[in-house]
């Protein structure tokens, strides 16, 4: 292998830098894992329940896939499994393709997260702007919250075949056939969660209020005859990996729903990585490698059963406050779900759903930044307007279309506040005005000269009347790209037909190859109507006119 390819291969591999810090580190670690752990337990079976496959692959994906993404991703911090936004996807999958699935989905999208990083595109994630990062997280937050919805009212979540895959519609539909001797129960149930993981916070941040919540309505419910749901029988080991029957046609459907799921972990897994490297001396982020082993994480996941996985900004912010400097934290907080199932499936399998609603609920609460949503409503009114859109396009169609739409609607504007910067200023000439001065324009265009602005400039110049020179000058023009050269082509083209000469002045030579490419230059007149100087351009200019009003004088004798 050539020695490039095999730095470039090397370096989306584990190596023995990631632990470099363990000496130092491994006491933080070992408490940061063990508290991850302890909150990661009662979100991965919600999110395993809401997504519509099962607890049990909920905790399969936390296990699996937070060992592989520690030690094959590219943050040293990172905590990875079942998230709310990957639930929010996975949800209508299931609905239309089956439990049965989710698998071979999981696997194909690892496939293509490992492939894309690869391929080296994990920048790519830097051309989302902020507006549309947090519209798109709003959304998820209110998409899990009606998820909820079917625990408080039914029983349980949505039944694919008689609910919408749609979380609105799902709510409504569930509460229209809430069975109101359960709901108070329920509510009940969700409530109490709630409240001891306000009063948690209250305490001490250390205190796993969620885990808290879920062991009191859990009792409760044991020492109470009540009608509550319960995740039921859970396994006492992880299963043995099993690779998913493949055929074409039973890969093919799946191809779309994989790839947006993998766009999904691209992105929640990179803005996690990104977000973990500014909480604290936590070491810079390799986003390839990071998406390397997002891609491994899910495949593995798969091939036990479980779900696609992602880095999850939550777990990972309180790993990084617990004390988690590097990867062994990740692999502590797996290995404790793992003994939780080992030891207490019995117990863990008798936690009313209800309960598990009341942890989500609040969790999608506590996911909406409410100071930064202000903020954006009050900026700039395309970055509200992309705000909304894609908070509304999330909520009531699908995420990658939100976010993908969020993106559209903010370049459009973003390109419409640049066209807004370039300027076309007609100047007066320097110094003691000359006889024929009236029939010379210099005009000046400012800023970047773009398809969006081209058509306004190329109006500008050309409605010019009264004179018979015009100097363009070139000197403070920023970026032009093909649309913008073609319209000062145009304009050439146009004054030189109604006898006006241009002249143009300052050339950057950044520019100059686009200019000969379009044909700007070309079009002059003469080669030597190119100038570099201002006062070179108005003397020839001045000469121009002189010579035409001795040519109309000799013309009237």
């Amino acid at each position: 292998m050539p020695a490039g390819a095999s730095a470039y291969v090397r370096g989306l591999l584990p190596s023995r830098a990631d632990y470099r810090d363990l000496r130092r580190t491994w006491r933080g670690d070992l408490i940061g894992g063990l508290t991850v752990g302890i909150v990661a337990l009662p979100l991965a079976l919600g999110f395993g329940v809401s997504s519509g496959v099962s607890a049990e692959a909920g905790l399969i994906t936390a296990i699996i896939a937070g060992v592989l993404a520690a030690i094959f991703g590219g943050s040293n911090v990172q905590v990875s499994g079942p998230t709310g936004a990957m639930v929010v996807v996975l949800l209508p999958i299931v609905a239309s393709h089956g439990v049965g699935t989710v698998a071979l989905v999981s696997i194909l999208a690892g496939v293509i997260v490992l492939a894309a990083g690869a391929l080296r595109l994990g920048r790519a994630v830097g051309i989302i702007p902020w507006p549309v990062i947090e519209g798109f997280t709003l959304g998820i937050a209110v998409i899990i919250f009606l998820q909820q919805v079917p625990s408080l009212t039914v029983g349980g979540p949505a039944d694919a075949a008689s609910h919408s895959s749609n979380a609105l519609v799902a709510a409504v539909q569930a509460v229209s056939a809430a069975d109101w001797t359960y709901v108070p129960w329920a509510v009940g149930a969700a409530l109490i969660v709630i409240a001891c993981m306000l009063l948690a916070q209250r305490l001490h941040h250390g205190i796993p209020g969620s885990l808290v919540g879920i062991g009191v309505v859990t009792v409760m419910c044991l020492v109470i005859d009540s009608p509550l749901a319960v995740i039921g029988t859970l396994p006492d080991g992880l299963p043995m990996p099993v690779f998913p029957t493949l055929t074409l046609g039973g890969m093919v459907p799946l191809l779309g729903p994989a790839l947006t799921i993998a766009a999904l972990a691209a992105i929640e897994s990179l803005l996690s990585a990104r977000v973990a490297s500014s909480l604290g001396d936590t070491g810079p982020y390799d986003p390839d490698r990071e998406l390397v082993g997002q891609g491994i994480a899910s495949i593995g996941s798969g091939l036990f059963g479980g779900m696609p996985a992602t880095g999850a900004i939550a777990r990972t912010a309180v790993n990084i406050r617990s004390g988690g400097r590097t990867r062994l934290a990740s692999v502590v907080h797996a290995v404790v779900l793992l003994v939780f199932v080992l030891v207490l499936s019995g117990p863990v399998g008798m936690i009313p759903l209800a309960g598990l609603a009341g942890v989500l609920m609040l969790t999608a609460y506590r996911m909406v930044h409410k100071a930064t949503a202000r903020s954006i409503l009050k900026s700039a009114r395309s970055d509200a307007a992309a705000f909304i859109v894609t908070t509304i396009v999330t909520v009531t169609f699908d995420l990658i279309i939100a976010v993908v739409i969020g993106i559209v609607f903010a370049g459009v504007f973003a390109i419409h506040n640049l066209s807004r910067g370039t300027g076309v200023h007609r100047e007066e000439i320097a110094g003691p005005p000359r006889t024929g001065d009236e029939h010379i324009a210099v005009v000046r265009i400012d800023g970047p000269l773009i398809f969006a602005s081209a058509e306004r400039v190329f109006a500008e110049v050309t409605r010019m009347r009264g004179v018979t020179v015009v100097i363009l000058r070139m000197s403070t023009l920023e970026h032009v790209d093909a649309s913008g050269a073609h319209a000062l082509q145009d304009i050439v083209q146009s004054l030189e037909r109604r006898g006006v000469t241009v002249l143009i002045k300052g050339v950057q030579p950044v520019h100059e190859d686009l200019f000969r490419t379009i044909g700007v230059l070309t079009s002059l007149r003469h080669h030597r109507h190119l100038f570099t100087t201002l006062n070179g351009a108005v003397a020839h200019a001045r000469s121009h006119v002189a010579r035409e009003e001795g040519h109309e004088a000799s013309a009237g004798h």
